[in-house]
């Protein structure tokens, strides 16, 4: 992993920077590419990050033990093959 990477926030904010600068197309092609690899290595770590946190997360069960998340919990904001843009069902909402 790479050791210049201080934490996920930083990773976070750094990633939009590069992202922002890459945007603009004001840079050299050598430079452009530095910053795309650097993105991809904080795109990684985040990733990984984002990964670990989630075999983490922990549920308190019925009898007050603490157990693993559930694979259903673990699987939300996977693809599910609906459109992100699409209006959520109104079943099950509260007015």
């Amino acid at each position: 992993m790479d050791v210049n990477i201080k934490d996920f926030e930083g990773a976070i904010a750094e990633l939009e920077t590069i992202v922002r600068k890459l945007e603009e197309g004001d840079l050299a092609l050598e430079q452009s590419l530095e910053l795309y690899e650097r993105g991809v290595r904080l795109s990684r770590y985040c990733h990984a990050r984002l990964e670990e946190a989630e075999r983490r997360i922990e549920v308190l069960g019925e009898g007050g033990e603490l157990r693993p998340a559930p694979p259903a919990l673990a699987a939300v904001g996977e693809d599910d093959g609906r459109d992100a843009d699409a209006e959520p069902s109104r079943k099950g909402r509260r007015a």
